[in-house]
């Protein structure tokens, strides 16, 4: 499990090299800033009162735990007898901890690219702050927690289909939905996040006149690469445990991933003519979205179909902002959000009932109720994450989010960080 933990924290240095590679030059710096910067708050908040807020055991209303009960992890480190919540164990629940700051650290992180090359980094921290407390704590605890996404019995499914025994004298959702790894959690939740602050925040000055092209391929298929090889940690780690169901969460997370890829590039040869890198990368990174909450529930085959739609639904997303004028910068919507939903609303196709899940429509005439929990889990993620990322937005605009036109023309590294990516090459261009 500590491994599993260390392979995803690795994902958000990754993850700024993706986002990096694709800005621009002259804003490359404050690009993978914003990454870093999520590992430095979200660790310390978690700390304090994130791991309370999600996985307490005082459930206020089905939205969030007590951020008091267990604040700086009281209660937690050094009492032998506290066991992971969802595992098979046995190991400490300091363990867990440490698994769960690292996706809240890439959940964050996830926004960032959609609002590049124009935010105040001041503002980016305090807002990191809030919003993690606002929405992605809730709704860790909705989901994993027992709160109203969840298969409690006062859950959302609960009410919708009713409720079972659970073998142990007490009663769970009869329909469970299913999220093994974060599809609404990190995916869903980043993906609406991201559309909600663009639109508030609104475009870049240049965008729709300039055209803003990746500056390091490279740096953007590498941390694809490192992303790809992290996001084992995300999708088997999720398992808890050395056993078969983390052994079909890794075969799917990369039979799905390859065919997303294959699918995206299959896209972009139809309709622009030729595969590029970038969307070999995009695809790559579509796959691994929509396979996190299915990656436990499908077999491979049906991992291989989910990944392909992904591919090619998320190439064909992207060019969405360019339609309805919305500046998704490093289309973080258009994977994340799409992929996210695919992925999620999937599961009630596609799920086989296998590792105590239900059968998803494809493989039991009682699927479509599977279908429509998870429907409604991806809407209600939706409803909940846009209000609370309007409420995290209002609170931090007090300080100012925008960068002035000519901060965001000279680049946003110099005006807030007083550095340059690359010196030799602005260097020369002085000369």
């Amino acid at each position: 499990m500590l491994m599993a933990a260390s392979l995803v924290l690795l994902m958000t240095p990754a993850l700024a090299m993706f986002y990096g590679g694709m800005s621009r030059q002259k804003s490359v710096l404050n690009m993978m800033m914003m990454s870093f910067s999520a590992m430095g708050v979200i660790g310390i908040v978690y700390v304090l009162w994130g791991w309370s807020m999600s996985y307490g055991e005082q459930d206020i209303l089905g939205l969030f735990a007590n951020p008091f009960e267990m604040f700086g992890l009281a209660g937690v480190i050094g009492d032998a007898e506290n066991w992971v919540m969802s595992g098979e164990g046995p190991y400490p629940q300091v363990v867990d901890v440490a698994f769960q700051v690292t996706f809240a650290i890439i959940t964050v992180a996830l926004i960032s690219g959609a609002i590049a090359e124009r935010v105040k980094f001041g503002t980016w921290l305090t807002f990191a702050a809030v919003w993690v407390t606002l929405a992605y704590f809730p709704m860790a605890h909705m989901v994993w927690g027992g709160g109203l996404l969840s298969h409690s019995e006062n859950s959302l499914a609960a009410m919708i289909f009713g409720t079972v025994d659970d073998g142990e004298g007490g009663l769970v959702a009869a329909v469970a939905p299913v999220d093994f790894a974060g599809g609404t959690v990190v995916h869903i939740n980043a993906g609406m996040a991201a559309l909600v602050l663009v639109l508030l925040i609104g475009k870049r000055y240049d965008f729709g006149r300039t055209a803003f092209r990746p500056h390091s391929l490279p740096l953007v298929m590498l941390g694809a690469g490192l992303l790809w090889f992290g996001w084992f940690g995300f999708n088997a780690g999720s398992a808890f445990g050395a056993n078969g169901a983390a052994g079909l969460a890794w075969i799917n997370t990369t039979v799905a991933t390859a065919a997303a890829m294959l699918g995206w590039l299959l896209t972009e040869r139809i309709r622009d003519g030729h595969p590029t890198s970038l969307g070999a990368a995009s695809g790559v990174v579509a796959g691994l979205v929509a396979i996190t909450p299915a990656a436990g529930s499908v077999h491979p085959l049906g991992a291989i179909a989910l990944g392909a739609v992904s591919g090619a639904l998320c190439a064909l997303a992207v060019g969405l902002k360019h339609r309805f004028g919305y500046d998704d910068s490093l289309d973080v919507v258009g994977v994340h959000l799409v992929a996210g939903l695919w992925g999620t609303i999937a599961i009630g196709l596609l799920a086989t009932g296998t590792f105590d899940t239900d059968a998803g429509v494809f493989y039991s005439a009682d699927g479509w109720k599977l279908l429509v929990v998870q429907i409604v889990i991806a809407v209600a993620a939706l409803v909940f994450t846009a209000i609370m990322t309007a409420i995290a937005y209002v609170i931090c605009r007090p300080l100012g989010w925008r960068i002035s036109e000519t901060d965001e023309q000279s680049g946003i590294d110099g005006a807030e960080h007083a550095e340059s990516a690359y010196e030799a090459s602005t260097n020369a261009l002085i000369r």
